[in-house]
């Protein structure tokens, strides 16, 4: 009763239209040897692009995740809670699936390559599969500069997110002119942490204490976005297009930024009217099974696609008009609804699986005290497998699952060396064996 059904919404909402999004600009293409090939619709078909202002929603993702880690962090520290334990607790929340997902992709990859498939196919099917990771090391790292980012908040209010925003200003600017090498990593976390940041502002009551504020948001963040692609020198396209130079996401550029606090203030301006709806119980028990299985949809919206693709592609079924043509955006809605009905069945057949992963993640979350139950030697483990993990699950976003056609040896053991220290839990005298003496607890203590 106490969570706030626009939060969920918002997820949801984001969710749903990356799906979409990217079910929409999938192209396929049977070559005559028999071999699919993916066409990037963006760059074919340029006017498209205009297409992403609706679909780039992920701004929207990372707000309602500031305001829902704000408030699980406020409670934490209330209660005694360390930075180490609450920092696993959310980290599992989001690895345990990924970790899942990657090793059964993984597994396939190796099979695949062991009987001879052919390297591009693999490295396309690869590319396809982790399309979608790289918001996952961002959110990780966010996730775990949560407890230095709340407090200074809770000291600075708005003007922290004010200054991340300057300073990622100023490094778009070195990437832009003088192409800086690696100042533009900075940019990933700084656009997508104003939007983090904001999230503690929405929670607050920062963002809606001064009714014109939403307004000036929208406004201002649509019009700085319209003057950045007018006359400065970003594409209009939110998301990446190969040899497109600069990008608006890679790195995360001042554009992507200004549509991002334009986004935030849409969502504060609609808040009220969409509430209003979620009150009634049809819409939530619509809106809510959909917040509950964001993850499985994000992660395996893709499978689906290859799915199809070996069903109708490789047999030659699937009728295959030129690509933006007339013909073919016909053929979409029938496209995107056998897609619909593969993805409820393969979250249908994972549901087993995630009744795992909560088990799982029931029996290896931390206490809220977890670095003092833990002990100094031990507290540094999360924050080790933290960085591991952000570390391969970048090189999957970056490189895919196979690479060159090769399975990714050294990201692999990255993810399992991570995802296992994060999952390892000291044993405590609340784990012991019933059978075991007291009066050895005693001595071990």
């Amino acid at each position: 009763m106490s969570r706030d059904r626009y939060v969920d919404f918002l997820r949801a909402w984001a969710i749903g239209l990356v799906v979409l999004g990217h079910w929409l600009i999938t192209a396929l293409v049977r070559e005559p040897g028999g071999e699919i090939r993916a066409p990037e619709l963006l760059a074919t078909v340029p006017w498209t692009q205009w297409l992403t202002l609706g679909f780039q929603i992920m701004p929207l993702f990372f707000l309602a995740g500031g305001h829902a880690a704000g408030g699980s962090w406020a409670r934490a520290r209330a209660a005694g809670g360390t930075a180490a334990g609450w920092v696993k607790g959310r980290a599992l929340r989001l690895l345990l699936p990924a970790a899942v997902y990657s090793g059964l992709v993984l597994s396939a990859v190796g099979i695949c390559s062991a009987v001879g498939v052919d390297p591009n196919t693999l490295e396309l099917v690869g590319w396809a599969m982790a399309m979608q990771f790289w918001f996952l090391p961002v959110y990780l790292l966010l996730s775990a500069l949560t407890p230095p980012l709340h407090a200074a908040h809770r000291r600075w209010g708005l003007l922290v997110p004010v200054a991340m925003g300057a300073v990622a200003l100023v490094a778009d600017t070195l990437v832009v002119t003088v192409h800086t090498p690696y100042v533009g990593l900075l940019d990933h976390v700084l656009v997508w942490g104003v939007a983090y940041q904001l999230g503690f502002c929405w929670r607050d009551g920062l963002l809606t204490e001064r009714r014109p504020l939403p307004a000036a948001l929208a406004a201002g963040g649509a019009l700085a976005f319209a003057a950045l692609i007018t006359l400065g020198p970003f594409p209009v396209s939110l998301i990446l297009v190969t040899g497109q130079t600069p990008s608006n996401t890679d790195p995360p550029s001042a554009a992507m930024l200004a549509w991002a606090v334009a986004q935030v203030g849409l969502c504060l301006l609609a808040a009220p009217a969409v509430r209003r709806l979620l009150d009634r119980e049809r819409v939530w028990r619509a809106v809510r099974p959909v917040g509950g299985a964001s993850m499985t949809l994000y992660l395996w919206h893709m499978l689906p696609v290859l799915i199809v693709a070996a069903a109708f592609y490789l047999t030659g079924l699937a009728p295959e008009p030129t690509l933006g043509s007339a013909a073919w955006w016909g053929l979409r809605l029938p496209w995107l609804l056998v897609l619909g009905v593969v993805l409820a069945g393969v979250v249908r057949a994972l549901r087993p699986l995630e009744r795992g992963l909560s088990l799982l993640y029931e029996r290896t979350r931390p206490d809220p005290d977890f670095s003092r139950s833990s002990g100094s030697s031990h507290s540094w483990l999360p924050w080790l497998g933290l960085a591991a993990s952000v570390t391969a699950l970048t090189r999957f976003a970056t490189r895919g699952f196979a690479p060159d056609g090769r399975f990714p040896v050294l990201p692999a053991l990255g993810l399992l060396l991570g995802t296992t220290l994060l999952t390892a839990r000291r044993r405590t005298t609340t784990d012991r064996d019933p059978g075991e003496p007291k009066e050895a607890l005693r001595e071990a203590a």
